[in-house]
């Protein structure tokens, strides 16, 4: 939770400055020439780290560092300096590299955190550190040479390339023999790092573009740019998209007339990357092709000075283009387009329908650019073209929804640069109509794929495209447009699949409220689609849709939109939830929506999509609870109107075995729909199947399925005696497959018994026998078991009003018999602890029993019969030991079943008194003072076993309690055993030896556990952890004080016997090994040490090579490390280690009754 906080917190300041300054000093104080000790190095890292998660946590914020910057950049700048000086001086100097790759780390998270042309704004630049840096790269044997200081060289590559930028001759630093010694070095150094992947390259493509920028080096340009040509015949792919960064870099940076020189050289650069299939493949080379095609366009047409520019807006909402000189027409059309512009605008055009974003957005921006600069009547065809590039995969008549999928790529490109040039202002009134046009399919661009769609990055550069056109359209030539796409909009905001588009259209649709003022109650809509709003889908489709539906104006659009589009949307969550946002709108003016909807949806029911259908059938369920919740003669006769609806549906495709939603659904609508004149009606009925549906829901696989039917059972059996069904459904159903019998459970327990009995007593010994472990009838499916302990409760409380009627005290006794039988459900299979299912499913079935039954105890006369106190505390102290045992699901049910319980009021009975929960005091004081944990918080083995050991001083739960804290020992969960272990032990150090005031002592604490192992000596899942737990208290030295009292050693006997006994014939390798180490610690316990170094030679000597090594080597461990009270002798460790007891020979035998001997005889002395 605090990780969740830290990451969407926003800082209004950088507050921990002089945090990261001080850990900044440390690294920069350090001596890059001097290797760290380990404590320094130790110190480092630390400072290293705390600086990087610095910069992750201001990574979204980062101009807060910017008032900062220079202080904070330039000693890392200086430092590099510094150190690359020195190393140029002393050639051969050996340095640290883990100090020098932490310094190069630091600027690297610099320039990634603030991007390289602001930091590089504080790296040193005099005219003499061009020297120092050109030889510390240079250096042969040097640090950046090192293959893992890629960071290092990134960052001199960089100080090179502001270093270009000063105007200074550069012959001024070549020897007079040598003339243009130093371009040619820099020159080489940049070139030799192009075919480098990564950041390498772009320092490098950095360097030579700010260094073929300069005046002095024409020559070396012409001579680059020759290169480069035979570089991308060559096909090195590498090498190519490094070049093609310097190209790009420097026409965008460089000088006109230096570069208007070369463009035939750079167009036939990128006819050569189109033909060249190798080249042409691979995305970056497309990608910066296409930069370069653009680059080239704009340095051909210079800016269009009679372009209108676009200003901000005033205050009364009129945007205001100003012409720089007068009339726009005036000089526009005498502006000469040279020839290579049609050229080069085909190919951009064609990289808008590329396959990768990357380039179709380089080419928007590109084509976006140009027409800036282009004539008026030019720049209104190139807005053509692009309206057309949407055409052409577009069939007349059809929808967006037949569209191929290949389509994407095009639709994408189209909106992108239909939002550059609407940003631009380049979208004039003329064609403001056809862009909408396509808008408005655009918005709804989902193509099914396969198991998902695509078209999500189509409605998302839609949504900009609208954005864009808010900023710079004026409200008049909108204003035919507002309401449409309002609509189209909200619709949007509020029903789109995904969370981006959704957030998109809202922000799209805030700009117009903003600028436009035009759309229909903008402001109240804007509230309630803001950006928060939508960012839920279930809140955006429950709770926003039906507040915007409010308006009218909206209201038909958003129900056509979840008619047409949402209730017939690939996905099963956004139909089921488009039929829940359908309810909440028809429920604004039911009594007109309601059967225009429905008649609307009836129009899918005979589709041969199942897709359509099962939206349909889901939307008519809740438009159909919608009148059940309004009950009303006229509503009931329109929800007969629904239920008529399911015999559109085709009995092939309800009853399909594969077509699980729609039966799922059918059942559903059933249950919401079924009235008691269609059931009295029976085959005459308007849909004479309705009963086959259900029962073929009943036999489906899927539980789904089968609680969808049971709830229509359920329907049923609340308007006419089921009786006769019930006996079929227990005869036919409980010796059926599991299918049918996890299907038996869901129905018996959803039952209305309060209408009419069903056949109640027969349905509760069908139960009864059905997770009874001596009946025959028991079902061996765990999930059909598991939901016929959830059908008993379910039962008790249907037939609560009536209860002493249904149920008399001993059948109560059965039930809850039942229930508490199931916590001992321990089944395993492939999928783990299975039986957890059942144990959950009776400790929320025992609570809600108990809360029903002290609910109406003034209404039951014997009410002490049918639940007595004693038994209901059994049943409290079983809960107790779910409450502590290792799975952390079955803990958090049982502790807040725990809780209710604790919570309610006690029964209205004599003796009342007798029912309240024992130590009632303690649990308020333990569990209930922290309101934030008294529900959430019995999963965290921390937070819950210091307080849980506290209640072993209850001794009406103290058995329990304790069986489910040693499980909790033994648990392999590391967040379950530990805590365990280490609160028990604390528990255990602080209680008395013998009995006093508290109520508990040491001394019964051992007999408790010794009884427990003594009772069950055969099951190792009981014995083990057990163990485990008497080796953790001998471990922490607490048992040793029960040889000061009379009966303690006689304890420690018992123990050691429970240990020792048969340990030869045990296979369990974990309950021998546990029963060695409880031998090994009972050495230091004076009263029995004697014992257990006569019982050593069973386990040095075991039939197991593995328990005879693991006992060596604890045995050796353990004398060396503890104090015994006794002297070892030398040879029993000489023994341990040189004695091979992974062998079969008669030494072992020997040595392992020598070392037992020895220990005698030393504890003896």
């Amino acid at each position: 939770m605090d990780e969740d906080s830290q990451e969407n917190r926003l800082f209004a300041a950088f507050e921990r400055h002089d945090e990261f300054v001080a850990a900044q000093n440390t690294l920069l104080a350090a001596d890059l020439f001097v290797e760290p000790s380990r404590e320094e190095e130790d110190v480092e890292l630390h400072c290293s780290r705390k600086l990087i998660v610095i910069f992750g946590e201001y990574q979204e914020q980062s101009y807060l560092l910017d008032p900062y910057l220079e202080s904070l950049v330039s000693p890392v700048a200086e430092c590099l300096r510094r150190y690359a000086m020195a190393c140029v001086n002393a050639r051969g100097a050996q340095s640290s590299r883990s100090r020098v790759e932490r310094l190069a780390d630091l600027l690297h998270n610099y320039i990634k955190f603030r991007g390289y042309k602001t930091i590089t704004r504080f790296f040193p630049h005099e005219v003499s550190d061009l020297s120092i840096a050109l030889d510390f790269i240079r250096l042969p044997s040097g640090p950046v040479k090192d293959p893992s200081q890629w960071g290092l060289r990134y960052a001199v590559l960089l100080w090179l390339s502001l270093i270009c930028r000063i105007p200074f001759d550069l012959q001024k630093f070549d020897d007079t023999t040598r003339s243009g010694e130093t371009a040619n070095a820099i020159e080489l150094v940049g070139k030799d790092r192009l075919n480098m992947a990564g950041l390498e390259r772009e320092g490098a493509a950095t360097l030579l573009a700010r260094f073929y920028a300069r005046k002095d080096t024409k020559q070396q340009f012409s001579s680059f740019v020759e290169w480069s040509i035979t570089v991308f015949r060559s096909s090195d792919i590498i090498l190519s998209i490094g070049v093609l960064q310097v190209l790009c870099e420097l026409m965008k940076s460089g000088s006109s007339e230096q570069l208007q020189a070369f463009t035939q050289q750079f167009l036939e650069i990128t006819d050569t990357l189109e033909q060249s299939t190798p080249l042409a493949s691979n995305t970056l080379v497309r990608k910066y092709r296409t930069k370069l095609l653009s680059r080239v366009a704009l340095r051909l047409m210079p800016p269009n000075i009679f372009r209108s520019k676009l200003t901000f807006r005033s205050l009364d909402g009129d945007i205001k283009n100003e012409a720089v000189n007068g009339n726009v027409d005036d000089g526009d059309d005498d502006i000469d387009v040279p020839e290579e512009i049609d050229t080069i605008l085909e190919s951009l055009f064609k990289s808008l329908q590329d396959k990768d974003t990357v380039v179709r957005w380089s080419a928007a921006k590109g084509i976006a650019r140009l027409s800036e600069r282009l004539p008026s009547d030019f720049s209104s065809q190139v807005l053509e073209t692009i309206l057309g590039l949407f055409s052409i995969h577009s069939v007349a008549g059809a929808s967006v929804y037949d569209t191929p999928a290949i389509a994407e790529a095009t639709w994408h490109g189209a909106s992108l640069a239909s939002a550059e040039m609407a940003r631009r202002g380049l979208v004039q009134t003329a064609a403001l109509g056809s862009l909408l046009g396509w808008l408005s399919k655009a918005l709804y661009f989902d193509i099914r794929k396969g198991a998902h769609s695509i078209g999500s990055n189509v409605r998302d550069a839609a949504a900009y495209v609208i954005w864009a056109l808010a900023r710079a359209q004026d409200p008049e030539s909108f204003s035919p447009y507002a309401r449409e796409l309002a609509q189209w909009l909200v619709s949007v905001a509020l029903f789109d699949r995904e969370i981006h588009i959704r957030r998109a259209a809202s922000a799209a649709f805030q700009e117009h409220v903003g600028r436009m003022a035009l759309f229909p109650h903008g402001i109240d809509v804007l509230r309630k689609t803001d950006f928060y709003a939508v960012s839920v889908r279930r809140n955006a489709f429950i709770v926003a849709a039906p507040q915007v539906a409010e308006h009218l104006e909206y209201r038909s659009y958003l129900i056509d939109h979840i008619i047409s589009i949402t209730l017939r949307h690939w996905d099963v969550a956004m139909r089921e939830l488009g039929a829940q946002a359908l309810r909440r709108i028809c429920e604004l003016d039911l009594k007109i929506l309601g059967l225009e909807c429905a008649s609307k949806m009836a129009g899918f029911l005979d589709s041969v999509d199942v897709s359509d259908v099962h939206g349909a059938l889901v939307a008519l369920t809740g438009i159909s609870e919608a009148y059940r919740a309004q009950e009303s003669e006229e509503n009931a006769s329109n929800r007969q109107k629904i239920f008529a609806f399911i015999a559109i549906v085709s009995k092939d495709v309800v009853m399909s075995p594969r077509n699980g939603l729609v039966l799922a659904a059918a059942c559903d609508l059933i249950a919401s729909s079924l009235t008691l004149q269609e059931v009295e009606l029976q085959e005459k009925s308007s849909v004479p199947h309705w009963k086959r549906i259900i029962d073929q829901g009943l036999r489906h696989r899927s539980s789904s399925v089968q609680q969808a039917a049971a709830a229509a059972i359920a329907t049923t059996s609340s308007l006419i005696d089921c009786s006769p069904d019930v006996h079929r459904l227990i005869k036919d159903f409980r010796r059926g497959p599991q299918s049918l019998q996890q299907s038996l459970g869901y129905t018996l327990g959803v039952l209305n018994y309060n209408e009419h009995p069903h056949g109640f007593s027969e349905v509760v010994k069908c139960l009864l026998d059905s997770v009874n472990s001596n009946s025959p009838e028991r079902m061996s499916s765990i999930e059909a078991r598991r939901n016929c302990f959830q059908a008993l409760p379910k039962i008790i409380t249907n037939v609560l009003p009536r209860l002493t009627e249904y149920l008399i005290a001993e059948s109560m006794y059965g039930v809850l018999d039942a229930l508490d039988s199931g916590l001992d459900d321990y089944t395993m299979d492939e999928r783990g602890d299975v039986g957890s299912w059942v144990r959950m499913a009776c400790i929320q079935g025992l609570a809600s029993i108990f809360e029903d039954l002290f609910r109406v105890s003034g209404n039951i006369p014997e009410f002490a019969n049918y639940l007595p106190a004693q038994r209901y505390h059994s049943v409290i102290a079983r809960i107790l030991r779910q409450g502590v045992e290792r799975l952390d699901n079955v803990r958090q049910t049982a502790g807040h079943c725990l809780l209710r319980l604790f919570r309610i009021p006690l029964p209205t009975v004599p003796r009342q008194e007798e029912w309240r929960i024992k130590g009632s005091e303690l649990i308020m004081k333990l569990f209930l003072t922290d309101a934030s944990g008294t529900i959430t918080s019995w999963s965290v083995g921390e937070w819950l076993f210091p307080k849980a050991v506290e209640l072993l001083r209850v001794q009406e739960y103290r058995q329990p309690l304790l069986t489910g804290l040693i499980h909790s020992v033994g648990a392999r969960t590391g967040s379950t055993h530990r805590p365990a272990s280490s609160s028990l032990v604390s528990f255990a150090q602080a209680l008395p030896l013998l009995a006093g005031d508290s109520g508990y002592s040491l001394s019964e604490l051992c007999d408790d556990l010794i009884e427990c192992a003594q009772g069950r000596t055969t099951s190792n899942a009981v014995v083990v952890p057990i163990l485990q737990t008497f080796n953790m208290l001998l471990e922490a030295d607490v048992l040793s004080r029960l040889s000061s009292v009379d009966n303690g050693p006689s304890k420690l006997e018992r123990l050691l016997n429970i240990a020792t006994r048969n340990v030869q014939r045990l296979k369990n390798v974990q309950r021998v090994q546990e029963s060695m180490k409880i031998v090994v610690n009972l050495l230091v316990v004076s009263s029995v040490s004697k014992s257990s170094s006569e019982r050593i030679i069973d386990f040095l000597s075991h039939p197991y090579p593995k328990i005879r090594t693991s006992t060596a080597e604890y045995l050796y461990t353990f004398i060396q490390s503890r104090d015994l009270g006794w002297e070892a002798d030398e040879a029993v460790d000489e023994l341990l280690l040189e004695t091979e007891w992974s062998s079969e020979s008669m030494e072992v035998k020997v040595a392992a009754t020598r070392i037992s001997e020895l220990l005698s005889c030393a504890i003896t002395e």
